[in-house]
């Protein structure tokens, strides 16, 4: 059996519960991926406190980027195999051992990168590409803060 962190009532710290957590398995389009690093992000702090009204409502399993290992796949997922390293970023979900998601949501991880960095660096660079390219594209001679 697999474990997920889940929320049951909004509230501090104290409301994540460690429980038993069945993935199920894969259907069509869909893989099952075991995580191995899952990136933390404030938004979650907001779905359990109750300031953002979590997608889908309570339970939640918060969590929207991770990367991990695929484990099986479901029909129709042929550019997948067991054993390949992959991230996403989605919804909820990733404060999870296990998990089932559509493939089409999942990049493959390349030699070099880390689960740890691949886990951090989804949800968060594409924040980075958006404010950087799209919100306000940045040229030579900008000044920026970080």
């Amino acid at each position: 059996m697999s474990k997920a962190i889940r929320i049951h009532a909004n509230g501090g710290p104290e409301v994540l519960a460690y429980e038993d957590a069945d993935p199920g398995q894969p259907g069509e389009g869909q893989i099952l991926i075991r995580h191995t690093a899952i990136g933390l992000n404030f938004i979650d702090v907001y779905y359990r406190s109750g300031l953002y009204p979590p997608p889908g409502g309570l339970p939640l399993v918060p969590g929207s980027e991770a990367a991990g290992v695929v484990l099986a796949l479901g029909t129709g997922v042929d550019w997948l195999k067991p054993g390949d390293r992959i991230a996403y970023a989605i919804n909820v979900g990733a404060y999870s051992e296990q998990r089932v998601i559509a493939a089409d949501r999942v990049v493959k991880v390349p030699d070099g990168i880390s689960d740890e960095q691949a886990a951090a660096m989804m949800l968060k660079g594409m924040t980075a590409e958006y404010l950087l390219r799209r919100t306000f594209p940045v040229k030579a001679g900008d000044t920026i803060l970080y």
